[in-house]
């Protein structure tokens, strides 16, 4: 899937995505401040991603888990700040939800701090029962010596 729009581009090509540039900004984003860059690596050679870029530089992403059949789940959506305003988030999320591998997908969730408005012009809601979902979370995992422990029950 490649998509242009002006001088941005948006691909699902695993080999354009930029690891490096991908970790810059998460490494300092709320959802993942302090991530290491080889967890970023593995999380993007391990999901379904549509980069965004900008002459060459990747500047946003929207990366989906899933399997490709029943469930995905979005996460690490951004638009580098300079770049906001321009409509290139609602240009991905389109990507998203219009992408032929995730079509027919019977669960797509996702979480969000601050852009519910965004997320509902694409059809995401507040689950219908959210007393059926379960979490556990370990907030400040990349900044402690513990990464990785499975917390005790």
């Amino acid at each position: 899937m490649e998509r242009t729009q002006g001088d941005y581009r948006l691909s699902d090509n695993p080999a354009d995505q930029q690891p490096e540039k991908v970790h810059a900004y998460l490494s300092r984003s709320y959802g993942a401040e302090g991530i290491p860059l080889d967890l970023v690596r593995r999380s993007l050679a391990n999901s379904l991603c549509i980069g965004l870029f900008h002459c060459g530089a990747q500047v946003g992403l929207a990366r989906v888990i899933t399997d490709r059949a029943t469930f995905a789940y979005l996460c690490d959506v951004y638009v580098l700040e300079e770049h906001r305003g321009n409509g290139l988030a609602k240009w991905m999320m389109q990507a998203v939800t219009e992408h032929p591998e995730l079509q027919g997908i019977r669960r797509f969730t996702l979480a969000t701090r601050d852009a519910h408005g965004l997320y509902a012009q694409f059809g995401f809601k507040t689950p219908a029962q959210p007393e059926s979902l379960m979490e556990f979370r370990r907030p400040g995992l990349y900044k402690s010596a513990t990464r990785g422990a499975v917390p005790p029950p």
